[in-house]
This record gives structure tokens, C-alpha cells and sequence, in this order.
């Protein structure tokens, strides 16, 4: 590493205006250099929020004190046009009963929390017989009707990939297998937890219910209980259906969520402002809320500090050409509602091209762009200046993250700087995802990375998606 790269390492740790003026000459590739030795913003920020905050359910009061955390803490690093957008969501709240026990035959505890948007058991739970699906595939293919008073068990067989593929794949055991069981007469659902630990730590996150004819338009479909069991205790169930020679397994389910109704979400912006006012912003995102069961280290408040980090650290080379818009958004967790409401209120708002940071705080290994095709100089640039940091060029064309709902919206350029998610989902949605987890070394490669592409986006004077000869 260059010299001035292990000075630089030490400047990062806290930079002021004043001393941004002084280095305004540094270069971006010593800038990225630097961070990547020694910066301290982004784990300043997950820190911070964690251990002042903790977990943000959307929607209530906690993740409010987290939107005002994150206003607060971006003011101080000297951001222009902070501002906190309200909207307005449904909530709901997990409540304070989660069990899960077996009657007979085997009967026994087993460690069980309730998935996003199911329906209470009332506290004195419901007692039912079990029916094993070992996936949703085999769930969707069970005739109508069978299911009726039951409740359903929905498995799955999950493993750890560097690109996380596999969520695609055991996700839908989560994202549908409720209302589907209910629409073939279920009155409750159990779903292996869609992750890849083997903790007494289930995985949440939110389920969907749907009309039998698979529409939501006529009314809103009525949600039956679903909860999560632990992977070590999804697999003892599995073992009982093993042994238990055809014999009914009962379990008896106590879940007590709460809908609050209508209350409200936001989301946190901030911008380091550009010399060009005409050219389209970059915009960088994350997310600022959590689920309730952990402080949500990984899941996002690691992505929110690596993207704040990278604004500042371009900032600190001079002021840049575009705008760098923070994107801190609201309840993505419980439906992508701070990525819908912030493009539905910006739409008519160019975005230059849109990058979010929302898979934990491993190292990035790949870089997509969905303009390799259209502007391939700026697309070799880019992919170029990052191998130095372990990072590979991609034929795969980026989508883009959850919270650059409005990239997609507007067909704009969008950027995806693809971490390490191996280890992913031993810690998506778990109370496990806490800020011990976060290797500070891999933590700034990510800024380093995201500061060497922002920088350059960030003084892109041509269209970032069809070339420097194309009007923005």
C-alpha cells in the first residue's frame, strides 16, 4: 500500500471540513487506499446505532428514535439537506408469546418466534395436528381442503452460498407457505427457519396471505398464525415424523402479535452536494430499520455506515461534480415500504444511477452494472478500479437492492457491489445479529470499494448509463 495511504489512514478517523479543505488534493485511488487501512466512519455508525439504539421495528417508536439517531449523526459529519420523510404503513408488532410445544407423541418445547403480518393464537394457543411438507412445492400440490383444522409444517434444505442464491430458492417456505396453507384449510403454519445456522435462534421476517384465487385486491386477506422454528428444532420435528410410525404429531402454537394500524415509518436523507446542480444524483442506500428480535449490526446498520463513509471519504478529495445522496430507508424490512414511498414522492427527480449496500458487512467480491452493454468505458473503468481490492469484474446485469425501488422505477443505471454472503444467514433476521459479528478489516474493504466507484460516478460529467455522448 502507498505511503500516503497509511497517513491518509490515520486522517480518516476524523475529518472535518477544515480538514477536508485540506486534502481536497488527495487523490481518490489514496482516498480508497486509506480506508481501506484505517477508516473508522462506518463502524462509528453501526456502533453507534446498535448500542444507542438497538433493534427498529418499523413503524414504532424505536425505529423513530433510530431515524432521529441517524438524522443527528449525519448532521454532525457535516451532510447538507438532512431531513427525515415521513409516511404512513400498517404496523405490526411480534407481542410478547412465542411457543411452540409437542404433545404427543413426543411431547416436548421447541423454540419458535412469529413471522411479520401472522395473526395471534390468542394466549391460550391453539392445539392441532401437524402435517409435514418437505417444501413449498409439496405444500402447493396438496389437494384443497386437506389441510383443514390443521397446521402445516413447511421445510426446506437451505445452504450457504458466496452469492446467496439460495434465499431464492427457500425463501418462498417464508415469503408464501402461510397463505397458501391457509387457502387449503390450515388454521395455523410452522416453517423451518430460511437460514443456514444450526442455533436455537429462529429466523423471522415477514409472510404474505393472499385470496385462494391468488389476488390481495378484494378486501385484505385475513392472515392465520405462522411462526418460525429454529433450524436445530425444525430438524427434532422432522426427526419425530421419522419415528413416529404414521401416528399424528399435535402441537400445541401460542403467538400473540398485534396489528397497531396505521402509524409512521420515514426515511433519512442527506447529500454531500455537487458543483453541478444539473447532473442527476448518485444515489447510495440502505436501510435504517430492523427486525425486533436484534439490533440488526449486519442487517443494516453495517450497510447505512459503508455507504455514509464512502459520501464522506469522496468528499474529503473535493467537492464532487454530482450530488451524493444518502438514502437511509424506512421499513424495508416489513415490505419495501421507504423504497416505494421515497419513489413515488421523487419520481419525477432524476437519479443518475443507484448502488445500495444490504447484504452484512463481509467483503465485496463481484461488481454488475446493468450498462456494460450501453457504457462499456465507464462500466471497464469502474470494474478496473476495483480489482486492486479483491473485487471481479461480471457479465451478470445488476437489479439493484430493495431501497433503489426508484433506480428500477425510472429504468436508470444501477450499480451492484456484491458481498460475501457465506455467512449471511447464520445471521439474517436472528438475534444473533449483533455488532461482534462485523470483522472490522472486511467492514473497510467495503468502503474502500464503495468509495473508489462513488468518487468516480460521483465525477461522471456524461450520462452514467449511455455514455459521455448521450445528455443526461
Amino acid at each position: 500500500m502507498k505511503t500516503v495511504s497509511l497517513l491518509l489512514a490515520s486522517a480518516l478517523v476524523a475529518f472535518t471540513p477544515a480538514a477536508a479543505q485540506e486534502v481536497g488534493s488527495v487523490s481518490l485511488e489514496d482516498m480508497a487506499d486509506g480506508a481501506l487501512a484505517g477508516d473508522t466512519i462506518a463502524w462509528d455508525f453501526v456502533e453507534g446505532i446498535t448500542t444507542e439504539v438497538g433493534p427498529r421495528q418499523a413503524g414504532t417508536e424505536a425505529e423513530k428514535r433510530g431515524r432521529d439517531w441517524a438524522v443527528a449523526w449525519l448532521r454532525a459529519q457535516g451532510f447538507a439537506n438532512v431531513a427525515d420523510e415521513p409516511f404512513e404503513m400498517e404496523t405490526w408488532v411480534p407481542g410478547d408469546l412465542h411457543k411452540a410445544e409437542i404433545i404427543s407423541p413426543f411431547p416436548q418445547p421447541l423454540v419458535i418466534q412469529p413471522l411479520g403480518g401472522s395473526a395471534s393464537t390468542g394466549r391460550d394457543g391453539i392445539t392441532a395436528e401437524v402435517v409435514e411438507f418437505e417444501n413449498i412445492a409439496a405444500l402447493i400440490a396438496a389437494p384443497e381442503g386437506s389441510l383443514n383444522g390443521k397446521i402445516a409444517y413447511i421445510s426446506h434444505s437451505m445452504t450457504p452460498t458466496q452469492d446467496g442464491s439460495q434465499y431464492g430458492f427457500a425463501g418462498p417456505a417464508r415469503w408464501i407457505g402461510a397463505g397458501v396453507a391457509k387457502n387449503k384449510g390450515a388454521i395455523a403454519t410452522v416453517i423451518k427457519s430460511v437460514g443456514t445456522d444450526y442455533h436455537r435462534n429462529p429466523h423471522v421476517g415477514g409472510t404474505t396471505f393472499r385470496n385462494a384465487d391468488g389476488s390481495s385486491d378484494v378486501g385484505r386477506p385475513v392472515p392465520t398464525p405462522a411462526g418460525a422454528l429454529s433450524l436445530p428444532d425444525a430438524a427434532n420435528l422432522e426427526r419425530m415424523f421419522d419415528r413416529a410410525d404414521g401416528r399424528p404429531i399435535f402441537m400445541k402454537l401460542t403467538l400473540t402479535p398485534e396489528d397497531l394500524g396505521t402509524t409512521t415509518s420515514g426515511n433519512v436523507v442527506g447529500e454531500i452536494v455537487g458543483r453541478d446542480p444539473s447532473l442527476p444524483p448518485v444515489l447510495v442506500a440502505c436501510h435504517i430499520d430492523s427486525w425486533w428480535n436484534a439490533p440488526g449490526a449486519f442487517d443494516d446498520g453495517a450497510g447505512c455506515g459503508i455507504v455514509a463513509a464512502a459520501a464522506l471519504h469522496v468528499s474529503h478529495t473535493g467537492q464532487p461534480l454530482r450530488t451524493i445522496r444518502v438514502l437511509m430507508a424506512g421499513a424495508e424490512e416489513v415490505g419495501l415500504f421507504g423504497s416505494v414511498a421515497y419513489s413515488k414522492a421523487h419520481i419525477d427527480e432524476k437519479i443518475g444511477v443507484g448502488l445500495e449496500s444490504d447484504f452484512g458487512a463481509d467483503r465485496i467480491w463481484r461488481f454488475e452494472s446493468n450498462f456494460r452493454d450501453t457504457n462499456p468505458e465507464l462500466h471497464a473503468k469502474l470494474a478496473a478500479s476495483v480489482a486492486r481490492f479483491g473485487v471481479a469484474d461480471s457479465t451478470i446485469v445488476a437489479r439493484g437492492g430493495a431501497d433503489i425501488n426508484i433506480s428500477r422505477d425510472q429504468g436508470g443505471a444501477i450499480i451492484d457491489l456484491q458481498q460475501d454472503g457465506t455467512r449471511y444467514f447464520d445471521l439474517h433476521h436472528t438475534p444473533d445479529d449483533t455488532l461482534d459479528k462485523i470483522d472490522p478489516v472486511q467492514l473497510r474493504q467495503n468502503v474502500a470499494v464503495w468509495t473508489q466507484v462513488v468518487g468516480i460516478l460521483a465525477n461522471e460529467p456524461g450520462s452514467i448509463q449511455n455514455g459521455p455522448d448521450t445528455p443526461e
